[in-house]
């Protein structure tokens, strides 16, 4: 990674009106934007499914998106950065840091993410009251077998914000189990990173659902994408004079207005006519005793036009065969449960720790596509 101080620098002019955008690729650099004179940062959406765009954020936008996040976790402190800064949850780690007013730090992810390195960073924090934003695999690792000293600076954090992915019901559990203080967090690229924690949306973000997809809105929605017109019209729409970001999830608001995803839009499975959500038999995998992780999708099928796949990673130890596990869900699923199902030792991740959707599909079509 570019030296830190360097990017803080630079940031901090983007932050400040006094100097051009920061672009955070591959390669940290800055760009002049003539045409958005108000960017501040220029960062690529993870492409978990299709390609990455290119998301123009403003200063408005970073400024909203880290003063509701401050009120929303009772108060500004020094973070610990263990994301990469391609992407937008690295990148709000800096920008909260830099309105704070304090200096985060930075952990090694050069070798990769491990939880001694973890709890190393971890102990050179000074302030007394610590963030840090991580993604479920991550939090995974740290709770597979925790150490002493893993344990003790996780409980150290006044808040562990977790989002870029759905998180498994039993390590959450676990998590809070342990006392650590974990907030879910959802929001993407085009909203600044996440708006809704816990459910809830933060102070000024707007949610609606369009016959079940999440509309996000409010001051922290991106400019635009960069040089793509017709991808911003897309995605970026007018609800009654109201300016909404279309996500490609579904969700259900309860009673009290909290949010909870249900799957994507595309992630329907449709199977010999009869449907059912990918997210729904996940979440039923990932409850059984012993599965620590799970993925489900449709593949192609001769027979059934769709047919409903999985990949499944087990704890250590665990007992649990292919089909054992298909029986298992046979009750609430029926035949819709996942017939097409592999044990793996891992599912493959992108760099930002999602799972590689696209990876994961086409691995499931070569081992059982056609059948």
């Amino acid at each position: 990674m570019q030296n830190l101080d360097t990017v803080l620098k630079q940031l901090a002019a983007a932050l400040q009106g006094e100097g051009p955008a920061v672009e955070f690729g591959d390669e940290i650099t800055t760009v002049n934007l003539p045409e958005h004179p108000e960017a501040a940062v220029v960062v690529r959406t993870s492409g978990s499914t299709g390609r990455p765009k290119t998301v123009v954020l403003s200063v408005d936008a970073l400024a909203a998106s880290s003063m509701a996040t401050a009120v929303e976790l009772r108060g500004e402190g020094q973070w610990l950065l263990a994301l990469p800064l391609q992407y937008v949850a690295g990148v709000q780690v800096l920008v909260r840091s830099l309105f704070a007013g304090t200096r985060p730090w930075a952990m090694d992810l050069s070798e990769g993410f491990s939880p001694d390195a973890f709890a190393a960073a971890a102990d050179e924090l000074s302030d007394p009251i610590r963030f840090t934003s991580l993604v479920p695999t991550q939090l995974a690792r740290l709770l597979e077998a925790p150490s002493d000293d893993v344990l003790r600076v996780l409980r150290r954090f006044d808040a562990v914000l977790l989002g870029g992915a759905s998180v498994a019901p039993a390590l959450l559990a676990q998590a809070r189990e342990l006392n650590v203080n974990v907030v879910t967090t959802y929001g993407s690229a085009e909203t600044s990173g996440g708006c809704v924690y816990n459910g809830r949306p933060l102070d000024g973000v707007e949610v609606r659902l369009v016959d079940g997809r999440i509309h996000l809105g409010g001051p922290t929605l991106a400019d635009c994408y960069l040089d793509d017109p017709e991808a911003t019209s897309a995605s970026f729409v007018e609800l009654e004079d109201e300016r909404f970001f279309r996500t490609s999830d579904l969700g259900e608001l309860d009673d009290d207005g909290r949010l909870r995803v249900t799957g994507r839009v595309d992630d329907v499975i449709n199977s010999g006519g009869s449907k059912v959500s990918a997210v729904d038999v996940q979440r039923a995998l990932e409850t059984l005793d012993g599965v620590r992780q799970a993925f489900v999708g449709g593949i192609p099928s001769a027979e059934w036009g769709q047919a409903v796949a999985a990949a499944v990673v087990i704890e250590p130890g665990a007992s649990w065969s292919a089909d054992a596990l298909s029986e298992a869900l046979r009750p609430e699923f029926g035949v819709l449960r996942p017939r097409r199902l592999s044990l793996w030792a891992a599912l493959p991740l992108l760099p930002n720790g999602k799972v590689d959707r696209r990876s994961i599909l086409a691995r499931l079509e070569a081992e059982h596509g056609g059948k």
